[in-house]
């Protein structure tokens, strides 16, 4: 009864509001139009305080979440029918003349946000024999550099993390056979674009799980239903996703749904994974509306994981949006603080980015680089089928997290080095011994080496000291070695909080036979540093790329043509060049 009366209070008050303009408009046929101005609505304002029953409390999800919008509201102008569309343009703009009346939509302005970031530099081995930085299983900037391209731009400088753009790739590592659950596996050659220098390329392998070995997973879509959302390459797009990703679980899995908006609201309870229809039942009617209060859908998000947390299985929040977060936790810093509150919860995070014009790739890099995270970027279905099907268990499932590297290089053979990408996820010499320091992990990792007594001007130098005597750099080496480096990696177990390490010692033994995937790799890297327009490419033009990719790709090694698509993807930008 106290619903019933409480719906009925509701709707007559919206009668009310809505006859009222209808009531002043009136008389006023040709009077000029103004754009919509948006303000706060008392009545949602009045929804948002009050603490509904529950059966009033599921009329409201259905209704803000899962009923259809209705249908757009002509606005006459005369002769003229224009149908408003305020999630698409800010205004509509009028001109007329005698006999013709056209709207002249204003081109939609890009405000998309990315973190500017400078390149690593050389650095002199006497002086700074450790390089330590934490590896990232993210490929997110490779799949947004293929948006750009395929629409005719170069894209921006900042969306470029070149090291993204080498992990999008698989490459032919040793799979691990003893205790620890990576595999470190290194290759040596010549510099593409200085060829007085030596790239060293350091792989890794994780165990693979057979998909029918996979643990249950307790999964959370959270997803982004606010206005900025609407269209085909958002939130169509993430429907189709989500889809094919239900399509390939198992009754032992489940599935909860949480979308959020200007409000937050749990969809779909926790269901068995067979319950197919069910899920995509929920999944289709969902519509893009209202501001995005990010920051409370992923707290709901944990909040349901959590309740429905799988001791022994894979507890994951698969989150999809385009990353514009306005309303309530909005900020890099805030996000930051929010997401490093969770990583210790046991829920991994799944980032899935979505959209164009307003894609904030910068919040989107804070969720990944701050908490137990992986991250990619859907600019397709095709994408979507290689994140969720074709590279399921990878995706969903984490044999070894906060995985870190560290390299002591020998400077009686390596004068200097720089490490190519990874310059957010530098770390602290001694962070690589703290288990409070926390990382991700990755496949491949390049370092550009100048070897011993070769003249360069690439490492600078600095003025005599003034107020102390500075030695010379007379290297002694206390342990005489042809090696070029030792390579240490630390890892925990999923479920651990104390690391394991392991050592490899890497020679250079100058050998010009050099596999099929160094070559490809070493041209993407090339690839993504003339996009990056690197002050430390001296040799080296896009056509180069081409070549040098060309040479890296057999009948083995592209199934899925991901290789080919790249040398495309070079073609059209020596074009736009």
């Amino acid at each position: 009864m106290k619903t019933s009366i409480f719906l009925k209070a509701l709707t007559g008050v919206l009668m009310v509001v809505l006859l009222i303009p209808a009531l002043n408009s009136c008389g006023n046929k040709n009077r000029a139009i103004t754009p919509p101005v948006n303000t706060p609505d008392p009545i949602e304002d009045e929804i948002a305080i009050v603490t509904l029953p529950e059966e009033a409390e599921e009329i409201w999800i259905e209704e803000e979440f899962l009923s259809p919008p209705p249908p757009p509201v002509p606005v006459i102008v005369e002769d003229l029918y224009v149908v408003e569309e305020d999630i698409l343009y800010d205004e509509i703009i009028f001109s007329t003349s005698e006999s013709i009346h056209q709207a002249m939509v204003p081109e939609p302005v890009n405000t998309e946000e990315y973190t500017s970031m400078t390149e690593n530099g050389f650095l002199l081995t006497s002086r700074n024999p450790l390089s330590t930085f934490s590896i990232d299983v993210d490929a997110v900037s490779y799949s947004n550099m293929r948006r750009f391209i395929n629409m005719g731009q170069i894209p921006p400088t900042d969306a470029i993390r070149t090291e993204e753009l080498i992990n999008y790739f698989s490459y032919d590592y040793p799979a691990p056979t003893g205790q620890h659950p990576v595999y470190i596996s290194t290759e040596t050659g010549s510099c593409p674009w200085n060829s007085q220098h030596r790239l060293v390329k350091i792989g890794l392998k994780a165990r693979e799980i057979a998909k029918e070995d996979l643990p249950p997973s307790n999964l959370v879509f959270l997803i982004d239903v606010s206005g900025s959302m609407s269209g085909p390459t958002r939130l169509d797009l993430v429907k189709s996703s989500l889809k094919l990703l239900v399509n390939n679980l198992r009754e032992q899995d489940r599935v909860a749904i949480v979308v959020y908006a200007s409000q937050v609201g749990e969809v779909l309870a926790s269901t068995p994974g067979n319950e197919k229809e069910k899920i995509i039942s929920v999944i289709d009617k969902l519509y893009a509306s209202g501001s995005t209060n990010g920051g409370e859908g992923i707290q709901t998000a944990y909040r349901i994981a959590e309740q429905n947390f799988m001791k022994e299985g894979n507890n994951r929040i698969i989150l999809c949006t385009d990353g514009d977060f306005n309303v309530g936790v909005s900020s890099p810093a805030e996000l930051e603080k929010l997401i490093e509150a969770k990583r210790k919860s046991g829920v991994f995070l799944t980032v899935l980015g979505y959209g164009m014009g307003n894609y904030k790739d910068n919040r989107m890099q804070v969720l990944a680089e701050k908490g137990n995270v992986n991250h990619a970027y859907i600019d397709n279905i095709q994408e979507a089928n290689k994140v969720l099907v074709q590279e399921f268990s990878g995706t969903l499932y984490t044999v070894a997290k906060d995985v870190k590297l560290q390299i002591e290089f020998n400077p009686a053979k390596v004068q200097g080095y720089r490490l190519i990408g990874y310059e957010s996820r530098l770390l602290k010499d001694e962070d690589f011994n703290n288990d409070t320091k926390d990382a991700d992990h990755t496949v491949t990792a390049l370092y550009e080496v100048i070897p011993a007594g070769i003249e360069t001007n690439m490492l600078g130098s600095v003025d005599p000291l003034k107020y102390q005597n500075e030695q010379k750099e007379n290297i002694v080496s206390i342990n005489p070695s042809e090696e070029l480096m030792t390579i240490k990696l630390r890892y925990k177990q999923p479920d651990g909080d104390v690391s394991s390490k392991m050592e490899v010692a890497v020679v250079d033994n100058l050998s010009a036979n050099l596999s099929a995937d160094f070559r490809f790799a070493s041209a993407v890297a090339l690839f993504g540093q003339l996009l990056r327009k690197s002050s430390f490419v001296a040799e080296g033009s896009y056509k180069d790329v081409h070549t040098l990719a060309s040479t890296g790709i057999t009948a083995q090694n592209d199934p899925q043509g991901y290789r080919k698509e790249f040398i495309r993807l070079v073609e059209v930008v020596e074009g736009l060049n």
